[in-house]
């Protein structure tokens, strides 16, 4: 009886798991980087993400750009994007 409440927990942690893995892949904020100059009235934050790039202005403006090229990705975010379409096939 022990081992089947053991598989279930089992089961429950493995879909959560992927379930947060699925969310974590969709969401731009993998890299995070803020600017601010002399004068915060031109603050801009960016997101990388593995499929687009965010940057909110001080406005509260939000732009998004989706990657034209993989070549242009920084080396982590391609290999993090390839072991992602990888575990997709």
């Amino acid at each position: 009886m022990a081992s089947a409440g053991l598989e279930i927990l089992g089961m429950i942690f493995c879909v959560s798991g992927w379930l947060g893995v699925m969310v974590a892949c969709g969401l731009p904020m993998w890299r995070v980087a803020a600017y601010i100059g002399q004068n915060i009235v031109i603050s801009q934050v960016i997101w990388e993400g593995l499929w687009m790039n965010c940057s909110v202005q001080s406005t509260g403006q939000m732009h998004c750009k989706v990657h034209d090229s993989m070549l242009g990705l920084p080396v982590d975010l391609q290999a993090a994007r390839e072991c992602y379409m990888s575990e997709e096939r």
